[in-house]
């Protein structure tokens, strides 16, 4: 019996265009924008008692989150 040999070629593996370039830009902008948009609004209420500690608060946690979000992106 005659047997086929079919060559079978792997195909690359490399990330298509969107993946490489567009999708970190809106990763980043999304990030940016956020963090922005939070710690403006930490600091819209500047009542006597809160100080200068929940602006820190609100920037880390805003800060902590976004990276755990768009991280691995």
């Amino acid at each position: 019996k005659e047997t086929m040999a079919i060559e079978i070629q792997p195909k690359t593996s490399w990330p298509h265009r969107y993946e490489r370039h567009v999708q970190p830009c809106v990763a980043e902008l999304l990030g940016t924008a956020l963090f922005i948009f939070s710690g403006c609004l930490s600091v819209v209420e500047d009542s006597v008692d809160t100080g200068r500690l929940q602006p820190a608060l609100a920037h880390g946690l805003a800060l902590g989150l976004l990276v755990a979000i768009t991280g691995d992106i």
